[in-house]
Protein backbone atom coordinates (compact mmCIF):
# COMPACT_ATOMS: atom_id res chain seq x y z
CA UNK A 1 0.00 0.00 0.00
CA UNK A 2 1.61 3.46 -1.15
CA UNK A 3 1.33 7.01 0.30
CA UNK A 4 -1.91 8.64 0.86
CA UNK A 5 -2.40 11.20 -1.77
CA UNK A 6 -4.11 13.60 -0.07
CA UNK A 7 -4.79 16.22 -3.02
CA UNK A 8 -7.32 13.66 -4.56
CA UNK A 9 -9.52 10.25 -4.13
CA UNK A 10 -11.60 8.08 -6.99
CA UNK A 11 -14.53 6.51 -5.27
CA UNK A 12 -17.02 4.13 -7.72
CA UNK A 13 -20.36 2.58 -7.36
CA UNK A 14 -21.64 -0.09 -9.71
CA UNK A 15 -25.26 1.29 -10.44
CA UNK A 16 -28.02 -0.86 -12.85
CA UNK A 17 -29.35 2.15 -14.58
CA UNK A 18 -29.21 3.37 -17.95
CA UNK A 19 -26.67 6.24 -18.74
CA UNK A 20 -28.92 8.70 -19.66
CA UNK A 21 -30.41 8.92 -16.10
CA UNK A 22 -27.43 8.07 -14.06
CA UNK A 23 -26.00 11.63 -16.29
CA UNK A 24 -29.15 13.28 -15.52
CA UNK A 25 -28.88 12.65 -11.71
CA UNK A 26 -25.82 14.99 -12.35
CA UNK A 27 -26.51 17.59 -14.63
CA UNK A 28 -30.12 18.53 -13.93
CA UNK A 29 -31.51 19.81 -10.77
CA UNK A 30 -34.77 17.58 -10.58
CA UNK A 31 -31.82 14.49 -10.64
CA UNK A 32 -29.58 15.72 -8.58
CA UNK A 33 -31.88 16.43 -6.01
CA UNK A 34 -33.60 13.01 -6.06
CA UNK A 35 -30.57 11.34 -4.23
CA UNK A 36 -27.85 14.42 -2.96
CA UNK A 37 -29.12 17.71 -2.55
CA UNK A 38 -32.61 19.32 -0.26
CA UNK A 39 -32.29 22.26 -3.24
CA UNK A 40 -30.23 22.70 -6.51
CA UNK A 41 -30.14 25.83 -8.56
CA UNK A 42 -28.38 25.82 -12.00
CA UNK A 43 -28.16 28.80 -13.94
CA UNK A 44 -26.78 29.74 -17.18
CA UNK A 45 -23.82 31.85 -17.89
CA UNK A 46 -26.56 34.37 -18.59
CA UNK A 47 -28.07 34.00 -15.13
CA UNK A 48 -31.09 32.33 -16.41
CA UNK A 49 -32.36 29.20 -14.31
CA UNK A 50 -33.08 25.96 -15.64
CA UNK A 51 -35.59 24.13 -15.35
CA UNK A 52 -35.58 20.92 -13.42
CA UNK A 53 -35.44 18.52 -16.48
CA UNK A 54 -32.88 20.77 -18.14
CA UNK A 55 -29.16 19.58 -18.33
CA UNK A 56 -26.56 21.91 -17.49
CA UNK A 57 -23.88 23.40 -19.96
CA UNK A 58 -20.64 24.14 -19.61
CA UNK A 59 -20.35 27.71 -18.02
CA UNK A 60 -23.36 26.98 -15.66
CA UNK A 61 -23.20 28.26 -12.43
CA UNK A 62 -25.05 26.43 -9.12
CA UNK A 63 -25.89 26.81 -5.86
CA UNK A 64 -26.70 23.69 -3.46
CA UNK A 65 -28.12 23.26 -0.17
CA UNK A 66 -28.36 19.79 1.74
CA UNK A 67 -30.59 18.46 4.23
CA UNK A 68 -29.85 18.80 7.65
CA UNK A 69 -27.61 21.64 7.00
CA UNK A 70 -29.38 25.37 7.36
CA UNK A 71 -29.41 27.58 4.24
CA UNK A 72 -26.08 29.28 5.16
CA UNK A 73 -24.37 26.22 4.77
CA UNK A 74 -24.45 26.79 0.73
CA UNK A 75 -22.19 25.64 -2.49
CA UNK A 76 -21.42 27.87 -5.33
CA UNK A 77 -19.26 26.25 -8.47
CA UNK A 78 -19.19 26.19 -11.74
CA UNK A 79 -20.07 23.71 -14.18
CA UNK A 80 -16.15 22.84 -15.84
CA UNK A 81 -16.89 20.70 -18.52
CA UNK A 82 -20.02 18.07 -19.28
CA UNK A 83 -21.05 16.13 -22.87
CA UNK A 84 -24.70 15.53 -22.25
CA UNK A 85 -23.92 11.51 -21.93
CA UNK A 86 -21.60 10.42 -19.63
CA UNK A 87 -18.76 12.90 -18.20
CA UNK A 88 -19.59 15.66 -15.81
CA UNK A 89 -17.22 18.13 -14.22
CA UNK A 90 -17.94 20.95 -11.71
CA UNK A 91 -15.41 23.16 -9.16
CA UNK A 92 -16.05 22.08 -5.35
CA UNK A 93 -15.29 25.19 -3.50
CA UNK A 94 -12.55 25.05 -1.35
CA UNK A 95 -12.59 21.73 -1.73
CA UNK A 96 -11.18 21.42 -5.73
CA UNK A 97 -12.31 20.01 -7.98
CA UNK A 98 -15.09 17.03 -8.93
CA UNK A 99 -15.24 14.67 -12.25
CA UNK A 100 -18.03 12.28 -12.93
CA UNK A 101 -17.44 9.79 -15.24
CA UNK A 102 -19.84 6.78 -16.28
CA UNK A 103 -18.72 3.52 -18.08
CA UNK A 104 -19.29 0.35 -18.56
CA UNK A 105 -16.68 -2.32 -17.35
CA UNK A 106 -16.99 -6.23 -16.53
CA UNK A 107 -20.65 -5.49 -17.41
CA UNK A 108 -21.60 -3.44 -15.18
CA UNK A 109 -22.08 0.39 -14.79
CA UNK A 110 -20.16 2.19 -13.19
CA UNK A 111 -20.54 5.71 -11.92
CA UNK A 112 -16.98 7.40 -10.79
CA UNK A 113 -16.43 10.27 -8.88
CA UNK A 114 -12.96 11.74 -8.43
CA UNK A 115 -11.89 14.89 -6.78
CA UNK A 116 -9.04 16.47 -7.38
CA UNK A 117 -6.46 19.51 -6.43
CA UNK A 118 -7.53 19.05 -2.39
CA UNK A 119 -5.20 21.60 -0.73
CA UNK A 120 -2.87 19.92 0.98
CA UNK A 121 -2.55 21.28 4.77
CA UNK A 122 -4.14 20.22 7.65
CA UNK A 123 -7.68 21.45 7.07
CA UNK A 124 -7.81 20.10 3.58
CA UNK A 125 -6.70 16.20 4.69
CA UNK A 126 -9.28 16.56 7.25
CA UNK A 127 -12.26 18.57 5.66
CA UNK A 128 -11.95 17.47 1.88
CA UNK A 129 -9.91 14.24 1.52
CA UNK A 130 -11.54 12.49 4.64
CA UNK A 131 -14.69 14.00 4.85
CA UNK A 132 -15.49 14.92 1.05
CA UNK A 133 -14.60 11.29 0.65
CA UNK A 134 -16.87 9.70 3.57
CA UNK A 135 -19.46 12.07 1.76
CA UNK A 136 -19.67 10.84 -1.22
CA UNK A 137 -19.33 7.46 -0.45
CA UNK A 138 -22.31 7.36 1.44
CA UNK A 139 -24.41 9.58 -1.38
CA UNK A 140 -22.90 7.28 -4.40
CA UNK A 141 -24.75 4.93 -2.04
CA UNK A 142 -27.86 6.71 -1.95
CA UNK A 143 -27.77 6.92 -5.87
CA UNK A 144 -27.37 3.41 -6.18
CA UNK A 145 -30.67 2.58 -3.22
CA UNK A 146 -32.71 5.64 -4.98
CA UNK A 147 -31.80 4.54 -9.04
CA UNK A 148 -32.35 0.62 -8.30
CA UNK A 149 -34.83 0.35 -5.69
CA UNK A 150 -36.29 3.70 -5.02
CA UNK A 151 -35.57 4.26 -1.81
CA UNK A 152 -34.03 7.36 -0.42
CA UNK A 153 -31.71 6.79 2.32
CA UNK A 154 -31.33 10.49 3.32
CA UNK A 155 -32.51 11.82 6.50
CA UNK A 156 -34.80 15.12 6.00
CA UNK A 157 -35.57 15.78 9.30
CA UNK A 158 -34.19 19.09 10.23
CA UNK A 159 -32.73 19.16 14.26
CA UNK A 160 -31.16 15.53 13.99
CA UNK A 161 -27.57 16.51 13.76
CA UNK A 162 -25.05 13.59 13.93
CA UNK A 163 -26.24 11.30 11.50
CA UNK A 164 -24.42 9.63 8.56
CA UNK A 165 -25.66 11.89 6.00
CA UNK A 166 -24.71 14.80 7.45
Amino acid sequence: MGAIKWNEFTVRMDVNAPFDKLYAAWATRAGIESWFLRMSEYASAEGVIRAGDEPVQIGDTYKWLWYGWPDETVEHGTILDCNGADYFKFSFGKAGICTVRIYKAQGETIVELQQEQIPENEEGKYMWHVGCKTGWTYYLTNLKSVYQHGIDLRNKKEGIGKLLNL
